[in-house]
């Protein structure tokens, strides 16, 4: 079921767009048939989750952490991790640089933006990420690339917001890729989750992060 499930949104995106399977809560074993299924990209939410789930796994997944990251916390997931969705300060962002430095790595990167119309989601203003984008300190960070940005849309049925808030992010995609930075190279627009991906997809998603859909509801 997972296997005709995973085929059935890749053929959906239809290439526009790449799967990352969210996997947080959800045993290795479901992995692992996501894995057959042809998943190859595992978004998680908690650092100690994903550090206990990765060597677990074939050494080809590509790991994306997708929750808040406390800067204490970085120095876990730098060995692997393959990008980090969720960067909203400056300072997070010298942390990954320094524990990347520290396995002599570059760590890619998104900017979390803050879209949705609810207090409870992280996230900096377009004014917030457009200062970070181009603070001096950036270009002493050679072990980061900033590659792009994420935002989690209003948790809403509202399909008209979410589009709105979709494109807006689009929008701001568009204006900061055209900064020449050393370490900031635009190619990925992280939008959509399992009940909004569609909409994601038609306004310029190039990942989604699809947990639910997939694997069924929380535990």
């Amino acid at each position: 079921m997972i296997a005709d499930t995973i085929h059935q949104i890749e053929t959906e995106l239809a290439g526009r767009a790449q799967l990352i399977a969210v996997t947080k809560t959800k045993p290795v074993e479901l992995l692992r048939e996501a894995y057959d299924a042809g998943c190859r990209k595992f978004g998680e939410n908690k650092v100690q989750e994903m550090t206990e789930k990765q060597p677990q796994l074939p050494a080809d997944v590509k790991w994306h952490l997708i929750g808040h990251l406390q800067t204490n916390k970085v120095k876990y997931i730098a060995p692997f991790v393959a990008l980090i969705h969720s960067v909203d300060s400056l300072k997070l962002l010298q942390e990954i640089n320094k524990q990347a430095a520290k396995n002599n790595r570059t760590i890619d990167c998104l900017l979390q933006i803050y879209i949705a119309d609810e207090e409870t989601k992280f996230g900096l203003s377009a004014q917030e990420a457009e200062t970070l984008l181009n603070d001096p300190t950036l270009e002493s960070l050679e072990n980061v690339r900033i590659v792009g940005l994420m935002g989690l849309a209003t948790n809403t049925d509202n399909d008209d917001q979410i589009r709105r808030e979709f494109r807006g992010l689009k929008q701001l995609y568009d204006t900061l890729a055209a900064l020449n930075r050393k370490n900031v190279q635009f190619s990925e627009l992280s939008m959509g989750m399992s009940g909004d991906y569609h909409i994601a997809v038609e306004e310029g998603s190039t990942l989604v992060r699809v947990g639910s859909a997939i694997f069924g509801s929380r535990n």
